[in-house]
């Protein structure tokens, strides 16, 4: 595969009033990053920017990188040195102390050449500290939005456009660039959904819809429907709303 994924489809605006919880629930992300003042970080898949924030704010120099222009300018807004890039397509050579990644690998789906432009723009030692989806991954909500759409007569995609793997799978593709102690583990995450399945999906599926030819204006009926019917499983007896995330947690290094 080559160029961005084409189910990946982001509101800068949208992204900050239903996913805050991702940049929120990547902190322990960057913890495990440790970076340090000087160093020189690639942010891979940097979104608006709110960890490479958090990066910067550690002392370290970074570089954030991302398809989404949208998002890419809401980055910018916060004087942060955020470029529009492909992360299937890095371009960097030897250049960072080490790459860090939250919740975007899983959209990037030629997962060999991500890994081999990761292993390219490190220096010989360099690290790269990062978390994704994992097997498993919103399974429930997977499965609530297909079966709407297949109940509604949309072409329904044969294949779901993101890469959620095992630990194995994963580490056999960064052994096979090249990487070193590998630690990859999958952590079941339950996460509150801040705006319900409908919100959640108008954020993280408008780039599926898209693809299932849902026409704009029907997309929000459609996230309302799932949401309805995905209730008995994810709406809590509080009237929250609960999702199954599984993260792939991991730390490897490119061999000094």
């Amino acid at each position: 595969m080559s160029g961005p994924n084409p189910s990946s489809r982001w509101d800068a605006a949208n992204y900050a009033v239903n996913a805050a919880f991702v940049p929120a629930l990547g902190a322990p992300v960057v913890e495990l990053l440790a970076p340090q003042a000087g160093e020189r970080i690639l942010d891979l898949g940097c979104g608006d920017g709110v960890l490479t924030e958090a990066l910067v704010a550690a002392g370290a120099e970074v570089v954030g990188i991302d398809a989404g222009e949208n998002m890419i300018a809401s980055a910018q807004a916060k004087g942060l040195d955020a470029r529009v890039g492909d992360g299937q397509a890095l371009d960097f050579a030897g250049e960072f102390d080490a790459v860090f990644s939250n919740a975007a690998l899983h959209w990037m789906l030629d997962r060999d050449a991500v890994a081999a432009g990761v292993f390219r723009a490190l220096r010989p030692g360099g690290r790269f500290v990062g978390e994704m989806g994992g097997e498993g991954n919103v399974a429930t909500l997977r499965a609530g939005i297909r079966r709407e759409l297949s109940a509604r007569g949309y072409p329904v995609p044969a294949e779901d456009p993101q890469w959620y793997p095992s630990v194995e799978a994963f580490t056999e593709v960064y052994r096979k660039a090249g990487f070193i102690d590998i630690d990859a583990r999958l952590i079941p995450r339950p996460t509150l959904l801040p705006s319900g399945v409908a919100g959640w999906l108008t954020t993280f599926r408008a780039g599926f819809m898209d693809q299932a030819q849902v026409p704009d204006a029907d997309q929000p009926a459609v996230a309302e429907a799932v949401e309805q019917r995905l209730a008995p499983e994810l709406r809590q007896p509080d009237g929250s709303w609960i999702a199954d995330y599984v993260r792939l947690r991991f730390t490897m290094r490119k061999p000094g």
